[in-house]
């Protein structure tokens, strides 16, 4: 992934807000140092089956976006990571339902994703519970 500097910076309000937090302008991570603070904020803030499962998906994504050219792919790959990053740091992330608009927004196979991640979820609870 290549930053330009023009493009490196977001604000709160090109970037949207999610329930009960409240954004504060931020200066956009470049991709090495936001690896290591999502990778860092698992080790922190999820269990440990929680976070083998993050940080396997983390580092997949990371690569698979590696040579991405696009600008507004790098803006915006680069800032729903920082806002992951910072939900999980605040904790409002459990119990909370994802954004609509992000759902209508997602291809068929991130949708087909979404779903295999949901029956590994209801599995795991399952198992759990018994």
């Amino acid at each position: 992934m290549r930053i330009r500097p023009p493009l490196s910076f977001a604000s709160a309000s090109n970037l949207g807000t999610t329930k009960g937090f409240k954004h504060s302008p931020l200066a956009l991570l470049p991709p090495i140092p936001l690896y290591r603070r999502l990778l860092r904020t698992h080790r922190k803030h999820l269990p440990r089956d929680m976070r083998l499962l993050g940080d396997e998906y983390v580092k997949s994504e990371f690569r698979a976006h590696r040579n991405i050219e696009n600008p507004v792919h790098i803006i915006g790959f680069l800032t729903e990571w920082q806002m992951y990053a910072q939900t999980l740091e605040g904790d409002a992330w459990i119990g909370e339902r994802m954004d609509q608009g992000k759902i209508d927004k997602m291809s068929d196979q991130q949708l087909g994703q979404m779903y295999e991640l949901m029956q590994a979820i209801r599995k795991k609870e399952i198992e759990d519970s018994e």
